[in-house]
C-alpha cells in the first residue's frame, strides 16, 4: 500500500520538528527520536477507505483483516497482502456462436452483479478473483445455452437468469464471492433465421385473422337464422321490420325508394298503405288530394 495522506502529514510534522531540533543544535537526541517516529508512522500507519478491507500477513501467514479506517502494522514483519473492494461490482461476459439444444447458433451477451462477502477467502483461495469469476460466468453461460432451447432463451429470460445465477454461485461460493444477480442482455440469432421466424409469425397472425373472421361470419349467420325463425312465426314482426328499414332509408334525405313487387308482397305493404288511407279518410282527409276533373259528378 502507498502512504496515505494522514500518515504523510504526521510524518512530515514529526520530521520537520526533528530537523528543526537538530538544526538548532540544542536537542540532537530528541530530534533524532522525532525523525525516527516520523519514519515509523510513515511505514506503519495504514488506511483503508470505507469500501475497502486489508488482508494483513505476519511473517507470510494470515494475521487478520483490517479496516476500514486507520490501522497499524509492524514494519518488516507485517505486510498488507491485498486490499479488497467490498462494493457491488459488475462483469460483462459473452458467449459467441454457441449451439442451443435444438442446434441453433446464438450469441448471448450477459452481465453479472457480484460482491466479495468473505475478504479472507477471496484473497487467499484464488489468485485473481475478478478474472476467475469472469471465466466461470462465461463457461456457465455456454453450458446453460447448450442445455436450453432457442424458444426458452427468447421468451423465458427470468428462468434462464435464475438458472445461470445458481450455476455461477455454485462455482464462486468457495471463493468468498456472492453472486447477487445475472441478467441476459441480448440474444442474437442468424439473420436468415430471423427472417424465417418473421415469416412464420406473419403467417400465424394471418391464420388467426382468418379464423376470427370465419367465427364472426358463423355467429352472424346463426343470428340471421334465429331472426328468420322469429319472423316466420310472427308475420307482424316481419312487417314492422320492413317498415322500419324503409323509414331508416329515407328519414335523413327524404329520398324516393323503389321497392320490388316481391318485397311489397312479402311485407304486405299494399295492405298497410290501404289501412293508412282508410285511417286518413276516417279523420276527414282526402285520399286523393288532386282537384276533380271534368268527369267528376257535380257537387250537390
Amino acid at each position: 500500500m502507498s502512504p496515505n495522506p494522514i500518515s504523510l502529514a504526521i510524518a512530515a510534522v514529526l520530521g520537520g520538528l526533528g530537523f528543526v531540533s537538530i538544526a538548532l543544535g540544542r536537542a540532537l537526541a530528541p530530534g533524532a527520536v522525532l525523525i525516527a517516529l516520523a519514519v515509523l508512522v510513515l511505514v506503519s500507519l495504514k488506511m483503508a477507505r470505507q469500501w475497502e478491507q486489508a488482508v494483513v500477513l505476519r511473517a507470510g501467514k494470515f494475521l487478520g483483516v483490517r479496516g476500514p479506517g486507520l490501522f497499524w502494522i509492524v514494519p518488516i514483519l507485517d505486510n498488507v497482502a491485498a486490499l479488497i473492494d467490498t462494493r457491488l461490482r459488475t462483469t460483462q461476459f459473452i458467449a459467441e456462436q454457441t449451439l442451443t439444444r435444438d442446434t441453433v447458433p446464438v450469441d448471448v451477451d450477459a452481465i453479472i452483479f457480484w460482491i466479495v462477502n468473505d475478504v479472507k477467502r477471496a484473497a487467499l483461495e484464488v489468485a485473481a478473483y475478478g478474472e476467475a469469476i469472469s471465466w466461470a460466468a462465461q463457461t456457465s453461460l455456454r453450458e446453460m445455452i447448450g442445455a436450453a432451447d432457442l424458444a426458452m432463451l427468447l421468451t423465458n429470460r427470468k428462468a434462464a437468469d435464475a438458472e445461470l445465477r445458481q450455476t455461477i454461485y455454485g462455482k464462486t461460493a468457495n471463493w468468498g464471492i456472492d453472486v447477487r444477480s445475472v441478467e441476459i442482455r441480448d440474444v442474437r440469432i442468424p439473420s436468415a433465421l430471423q427472417n424465417a421466424m418473421s415469416r412464420q409469425a406473419q403467417a400465424e397472425r394471418e391464420r388467426q385473422a382468418r379464423v376470427i373472421l370465419g367465427t364472426a361470419e358463423a355467429e352472424i349467420a346463426q343470428k340471421f337464422v334465429e331472426a328468420a325463425r322469429t319472423y316466420a312465426d310472427n308475420p307482424v314482426a316481419l312487417h314492422l321490420r320492413g317498415m322500419n328499414m324503409l323509414y331508416e332509408s329515407v328519414k335523413e334525405r327524404g329520398s324516393t325508394i323503389i321497392v320490388p313487387s316481391s318485397a311489397v308482397d312479402s311485407m304486405n305493404l299494399g295492405s298497410i298503405a290501404g289501412i293508412t288511407s282508410l285511417a286518413k279518410a276516417g279523420t276527414g282527409e282526402s285520399a286523393d288530394p288532386s282537384p276533380p276533373g271534368p268527369w267528376s259528378p257535380a257537387a250537390p
